[in-house]
Parts: C-alpha cells; sequence; structure tokens
C-alpha cells in the first residue's frame, strides 16, 4: 500500500509538471482559475491518501460553484494561497522531472547510445570510452531514485501547504458540514416516510383480509354447529375464506417486496429490475449492460428503489404506457436512466418521494438528477459508486 502511494505521489507530480505551461497560462484568468486549481489539488490529495473533504457539492456543476465561490471570503484565504504554491511547486516538479528522469534515462542507456556513436552528455559527465558507459548506469538509477525521493517530498509539501491554508473555521467547510446535517434530517424523514407506508399498507391491506378471514370463520364454525346445517352455505362461506386469506397473503408477499426483494439478494440488481419491469402496468423496454456482482447491498438497494418509485411514478402521472430504462454497471460503479415520453414537468421538491430517493443515492455516495421539461417527457438519472464511501 505505501508502494502505492508514493507511485502516485510521483505520478501527480510528473502530470502537474506537464501541467504546468496550463498553470501559467491560467495566472491571466485568474482569480477565476484559483478555485478550480484548489479543488483539483484537494482531489489529488486525496487520491494520494490524504482526507481532505471536497468543497464542490456534486449536484453542481464547475460554474454553478465557481461563481458563488469567488465572492466568498475563503476563496482568497484558501484557494488563492493554494493556487499560487500549486503554481510555484509545478514549476519545481517540471525542472526536477526534466533534468532528473531524463538524466537519469541518458546515463542508464549510455552503453546503448555509445553502440550507435552518440556519447549522451549529463551535465558536466561525458563518457570517453565504453567503461565509463558501463559505470554511468548505477549512477543513472542512483539519479533516478533520487528523482522519485525529491518528487516525493514535492507533493508531501503540497499536503502540508493545502493543509495549512485549510482553517478549521473555514465557512465553506461549515456549509458543507450544514448540508451534511440538512441531508442527514432529509434522510431521516424520509425512512419515518417509508416506516409509515409499510404500517399503512399493512393496516389497509393484510390486516383488513385477515379481519375478513376470521369474520368468514366464525360464521362457518356457526353455521357448521346449527342443528340444520346448511352445507351449501358451509361451502360458500369455506370458499370466501379461502379466496380472503390467499389476498391477505398476496398483500404480505407485496409488502415484504417493497421493503427488500428477494430477487435482489438473490440474482442481482439487473435480474431485480427486469422483474419489476415485467410486473409494472407500463411496456418497459429495459437495456442493461456491465455485471452488477460487484454492486454492494446498500447501492443495489437504492438503484433499486429508484427505478421502482420512478415507474410509480409514469404510471401515475406521465400520461403514457410505457417507459425505457437503461442499467450500466461497472466496476467501479452505476449508472440507471429511467425515461418517458410523458407530460414531463416533474420537480424535486421537499417531502415529495423523488426528494426521499435523492437522498437515498447521496446516502450511498451517489446523486439523482430529474430532467423533465414541460411537455417533453421525464428522464431520471441516478448514479452512485459500486462501495459507499463509508
Amino acid at each position: 500500500m505505501a508502494q502505492i502511494r508514493i507511485a502516485r505521489r510521483v505520478l501527480t507530480e510528473c502530470i502537474a509538471a506537464m501541467a504546468f505551461p496550463i498553470l501559467l497560462l491560467s495566472i491571466l484568468v485568474a482569480p477565476v482559475s484559483a478555485p478550480v486549481v484548489a479543488e483539483t489539488d484537494r482531489s489529488r490529495a486525496r487520491w494520494c491518501g490524504v482526507e481532505t473533504m471536497p468543497l464542490r457539492p456534486s449536484d453542481h456543476s464547475w460554474a454553478q460553484w465557481v461563481a458563488p465561490r469567488l465572492r466568498s471570503r475563503s476563496m482568497w484565504r484558501t484557494d488563492l494561497p493554494v493556487f499560487v504554491t500549486a503554481v510555484l511547486l509545478s514549476a519545481l516538479s517540471l525542472l526536477v522531472v526534466f533534468f532528473g528522469f531524463i538524466g537519469a534515462a541518458a546515463l542508464v542507456f549510455s552503453p546503448v547510445f555509445w553502440l550507435f556513436g552518440i556519447a549522451a552528455q549529463v551535465g558536466p559527465f561525458t563518457p570517453e570510452s565504453v567503461g565509463e558507459t558501463l559505470l554511468a548506469m548505477p549512477a543513472g538509477i542512483v539519479l533516478g531514485a533520487v528523482t522519485t525521493t525529491v518528487l516525493t517530498g514535492t507533493s508531501f509539501l503540497r499536503d502540508l501547504l493545502l493543509r495549512s491554508f485549510s482553517r478549521s473555521r473555514d465557512p465553506d467547510l461549515l456549509a458543507k458540514l450544514e448540508e451534511l446535517r440538512t441531508s442527514r434530517a432529509s434522510l431521516t424523514a424520509a425512512f419515518e416516510f417509508e416506516r409509515q407506508r409499510i404500517e399503512r399498507d399493512l393496516h389497509d391491506g393484510a390486516q383488513q383480509e385477515l379481519v375478513a378471514v376470521v369474520m368468514r370463520l366464525g360464521m362457518l364454525e356457526a353455521t357448521a354447529t346449527a342443528a340444520a346445517a346448511d352445507q351449501e352455505r358451509i361451502v360458500r362461506l369455506a370458499r370466501q375464506a379461502q379466496v380472503h386469506a390467499e389476498r391477505a397473503l398476496e398483500r404480505l408477499r407485496d409488502t415484504v417486496r417493497n421493503i427488500h426483494p428477494r430477487e435482489l439478494s438473490d440474482l442481482g440488481l439487473i435480474a431485480a429490475v427486469r422483474e419489476l419491469a415485467a410486473r409494472s402496468p407500463l411496456r418497459v423496454e429495459l437495456t442493461s449492460a456491465g455485471d452488477d456482482a460487484q454492486l454492494s447491498s446498500p447501492t443495489a438497494n437504492a438503484v433499486y428503489f429508484t427505478v421502482s418509485e420512478a415507474l410509480t411514478n409514469i404510471s401515475k402521472h406521465a400520461g403514457v404506457g410505457s417507459a425505457r430504462i437503461d442499467v450500466r454497471c461497472a466496476t467501479t460503479d452505476v449508472h440507471v436512466r429511467v425515461h418517458d415520453d410523458g407530460v414531463g414537468g416533474a420537480r424535486i421538491h421537499a417531502g415529495s418521494g423523488l426528494a426521499g430517493l435523492r437522498e437515498r443515492m447521496r446516502s450511498v455516495g451517489g446523486n439523482l438528477e430529474i430532467l423533465s421539461p414541460p411537455d417533453g417527457g421525464t428522464l431520471v438519472v441516478a448514479s452512485a459508486p459500486s462501495e459507499p464511501p463509508w
């Protein structure tokens, strides 16, 4: 693991060295470029194993985030110093990579160059014999190791400066924490809504059918124990009790399926969505790609219920009889699109089922987007990592 992190640090410094001309040009549009470079550096630090919090919300584009960021005090206090640091350290990395790795390569391959009649000069050293070219090879290896060490140290220096510029009382960090608190409260409300729905389904569905079964069985008992039993009435009451019992069993199965479908646990997300499409009153066109075996149970649950709620909304509000579902699974994430050609105009607002679904997706590190222009149909796009970040 330590070797992987060192390799990542060296790789990011090499990328920073190649990106130095772009960083140099970005000075012309500073401070607009400062938040972008600073957020990119925070992403670099996370990839290298440093715990840093992204400040750009996942549901905001760069343009949506940078505009208000420029008006915040923390941009001048945090992003601008990180931007200046990135430019200076990228220049340092460029020099180290150019003279270090290129010099190391010239020394290591010095015997090869000598065979072609080329004396590879590295600084003041110029080989004048085959023996000197052979001695240059271990020197090149040492120079490569020293260059790797310097680049690793430069990466750690970036992390140190990044942390020093990020204050614990940064208003954007506090806003991010407030967003997390709001999301947690919304998720709690969504779970409470789901609990009430299950209670309502049991009360209005299976419980009513079971009450009818009990009443029919009582009437059946009274009829059977009468002095002059009516066989035809007994048979009719028994059949009615059986019908109500079967309805109660079906209602219980539907409720349990809505809590956690068995197909999802046994067969995976794609098979569960296919079964969901088959049970839907809509004509559903389903396309899928990839392997869902890498998906964790929380991610698969969140995506499944997003598709289920989207199909329910289409059948209730879209005014059409068909829908299209596209499921794409990869080793690192999953993407789902549910589309209809209905009336459109769907919006996510507080307390709605879509708001609950969005919080469910965010709870596993994903996101939910709704594109629904009036009379233009509705597109529900859900994405999430294969493993939740927690």
